[in-house]
């Protein structure tokens, strides 16, 4: 149970429940679980799912930067309640204790591809065009990252720069918070490869982050953004359509690279 004990019924949240079940089910029942149940696959799987996983992190801080006091000079900013529920997301996204040691979901992602065997030379070459400061939609071709990463990412930075914040904040909280239990919490269940440890330990954590804590708290920040505006509930529905259907279309495109299931 989270600490906040946040509650997850309100008429916005329903309705944007309603909205997005049609492809939510298509995204949570997709065959791609059910083909990752060898190394290669996952290995294969993580080569173009790790895209998802940084972008995220973008995602997440461009909340922060909108919702909490980053920029200098410092202020309050917004609402006190959801400073600290996007204050305390980031803690344990960017900088999560695990197995004794502080680090990133994404660090632990690209440690666990290591262990899988798979390519990391694109994602390293994306990272190292970030580094030099080149703007995203061109880091992503000039590393030759796979078309439906590219493609998803794509989406997500343009939702970033695009949508106000509350619709942001609803493709957060559906089109991935929200998404995580229902997605990964089967593939733990399975045998595990002592080689997949660190993917596994990354599939628990988030799984354990997101039901129990990051979920509630994203739910409340909605209500806290949308309030009784129905236009901005509008709004933050056709957001995490938006948000499922990328997701859909990323499953769909990875699916035929996983070979043949065992």
């Amino acid at each position: 149970m989270s600490r906040y004990h946040w509650a997850l019924t309100h008429p916005g949240i329903s309705r944007i429940r309603a909205a997005v079940q049609p492809v939510r089910a298509q995204v949570t029942a997709h065959p791609i679980y059910h083909r990752l149940t060898t190394r290669s696959a996952v290995a294969a799987f993580a080569e173009q799912h790790v895209y998802a996983v940084w972008d995220f992190m973008s995602l997440l801080k461009s909340l922060q930067i909108d919702l909490t006091g980053v920029r200098l000079p410092w202020r309050p900013q917004g609402s006190p309640v959801v400073r600290r529920l996007i204050n305390d997301i980031v803690l344990a996204e960017e900088s999560d204790e695990i197995n004794g040691e502080y680090l990133s979901h994404f660090e632990l992602y690209r440690r666990a591809m290591t262990g899988l065997g798979a390519d990391t030379g694109p994602l390293d070459r994306f990272i190292a065009a970030l580094d030099e400061g080149v703007y995203v939609p061109e880091a992503l071709h000039l590393a030759a990252v796979p078309p439906a990463a590219t493609d998803f990412v794509t989406d997500t930075w343009q939702m970033i720069h695009d949508l106000p914040v509350h619709s942001r904040a609803a493709v957060f909280a559906f089109g991935r918070e929200d998404l995580i239990p229902d997605m990964f919490a089967d593939l733990l269940a399975t045998d595990a490869d002592p080689r997949t440890a660190d993917f596994r330990t990354y599939l628990s954590r988030h799984v354990e982050l997101d039901e129990e804590h990051h979920t509630p708290m994203a739910m409340q920040m909605l209500v806290d953004l949308c309030a009784d505006d129905d236009k901005r509930w509008r709004e933050c529905a056709d957001a995490a359509q938006r948000a499922l259907h990328a997701r859909l279309r990323l499953w769909n495109a990875i699916l035929p690279t996983l070979g043949d299931p065992k």
